[in-house]
């Protein structure tokens, strides 16, 4: 039996897109497994979001290269798209004149083609000998892809989350001078409201308690005169139990539609906003469409539609020509929302985009610095979160991955990961939805896992 391993870097879009992949080669009787244990494929699905994400890839790329040189390397994703040459370099061996090549790069654009792979492999091998051949034959039957394939991705099992994904839309109309997603990605493509809904009845069908919706920006998400807000409705109405969460939005969705519909009690209290500065001056520099006041009245609004959201945001730092005030404009802005969470990172200049070419650099070690306040912020944030939740009764749904036997981990509407203690009459299935108590902050101690936000005791249902 052929081994594949799929390993993924970046965002959710990215990691629905792999839970596909991997679900297409399982279908056809591949053997999944983790891409550290080693396979005779390795698919290596990229993010080009900042140098370290590229860096990260390269690395793993190299690796599997280095420690099993008998496989074949497919890479894929956004960093493929833009710097296919630089990959197909990556990790190549000094052989022997006329041996087979073991790395194919597959363009971002063609990602959806790997779908057809693991039937075309099955037709054409019959040990993993063939494979390298077989693959620079499938290469050459590169068709132009079809933007609509963006949505082919469609997972009926989600092999590695409890919790189930629905790919909305793909691509940016933006052109942030920060960001090359909008380069690697294209323009904006929305699925038809009527399949997305085919798709989130079949998900609720199967069990699943929740979904995320995903999209590069699903601000911009449109089927002819229906915009995000609306579908969402269309969502709700045509369901009955599934809830709903939203990866992550921008602060100008936050309309009086917007904020109508997510009152809903199947939208999840937890909001992901791209903020990326407090600052008006980097804002407007940065391409962004709103201001610190702005992002201020979005928040406060959400807090009145949702009972205490979980609220977290992206923060840049050190972009070109942040001098310590406009950072501090930043910080206090984050201040003042006491975030439950901050991801902040350092500015990584993106060739392609416009600010690679600014000028007035942020040293690296003072971006750093920044991010290093940012995070004890954020860290302050989520404990003042979770003690303002201690003692109370919430739905929690059951993660695959149990932490110490006994306990499993399950995630709260409000996105609180916490650990509860299994009945001791039965254990608990990933998916399964329960209803618990948070008793205590989770020390880190107990187990060694610092991703968990607090201990839960099990609650007998009515």
């Amino acid at each position: 039996m052929i081994s594949v391993s799929v390993q993924t870097l970046g965002c959710k879009l990215n990691q629905l897109e792999s839970e596909a992949l991997a679900e297409a080669f399982e279908k056809e009787g591949f053997r999944l497994v983790p891409g550290e244990n080693g396979a005779d494929i390795h698919i290596i699905n990229t993010c080009t979001v900042t140098s370290k994400a590229e860096q990260k890839a390269r690395r793993i790329i190299r690796k599997a290269c280095r420690d099993y040189p008998g496989a074949c390397v497919i890479i894929t994703g956004c960093y493929a798209q833009l710097k296919p040459d630089e990959l197909a370099d990556l990790g190549k061996q000094k052989s022997v004149q006329g041996s087979p090549n073991r790395i194919f790069v597959v363009s971002g654009d063609n990602k959806s083609r790997i779908l057809d792979l693991p039937k075309y492999i099955m037709q054409s091998v019959t040990s993993s000998w063939e494979l390298p051949q077989t693959m620079e034959q499938w290469l050459q039957n590169d068709d132009k892809p079809d933007p609509r394939d963006r949505f082919r991705f469609n997972v009926n099992s989600f092999s590695s989350h409890s919790r189930a994904f629905l790919k909305i839309q793909d691509g940016c109309n933006n052109a942030c001078t920060y960001c090359a997603v909008h380069l690697a990605r294209g323009k904006s493509l929305s699925l038809g409201s009527e399949e997305l809904l085919s798709r989130l009845r079949a998900l609720e069908q199967r069990g699943y308690g929740e979904v995320v919706l995903t999209g590069v920006n699903i601000n911009q998400y449109r089927d002819g005169d229906m915009d995000f807000p609306r579908l969402l409705g269309v969502l709700l109405e045509g369901t009955e139990r599934i809830a709903l969460r939203i990866s992550s939005i921008e602060p100008d969705l936050v309309t009086p539609a917007f904020l109508k519909v997510v009152s809903h009690p199947r939208v999840r209290p937890h909001f992901h906003i791209s903020l990326q500065s407090g600052s008006d001056t980097i804002l407007k520099v940065m391409g962004r469409r709103y201001t610190g006041s702005q992002v201020l009245q979005a928040i406060e609004k959400l807090r009145e539609v949702k009972q205490d959201p979980f609220l977290a945001c992206d923060i840049i730092c050190g972009f070109p020509g942040e001098d310590g005030g406009e950072f501090e404009k930043t910080y206090a802005l984050c201040q003042r929302v006491d975030f439950s969470w901050i991801h902040a990172f350092p500015f990584s200049p993106r060739p392609g985009t416009a600010a690679a070419g600014f000028s007035h650099h942020v040293p690296e070690r003072t971006a750093v610095e920044r991010v290093e306040r940012l995070i004890m912020l954020a860290g302050k944030g989520r404990e003042n979160y979770i003690n303002r939740f201690l003692g109370r009764q919430t739905e929690a749904i059951i993660e695959n991955n149990a932490v110490e036997s006994g306990y499993a981990v399950g995630i709260t509407g409000n996105y609180l990961r916490v650990l509860i203690p299994e009945p001791k009459d039965g254990v608990f299935k990933p998916g399964m939805t329960v209803r618990c108590t948070i008793i205590s902050p989770y020390q880190d101690e107990d187990t060694g896992d610092s991703r968990i936000d607090a201990l839960a005791a099990l609650e007998k249902p009515d």
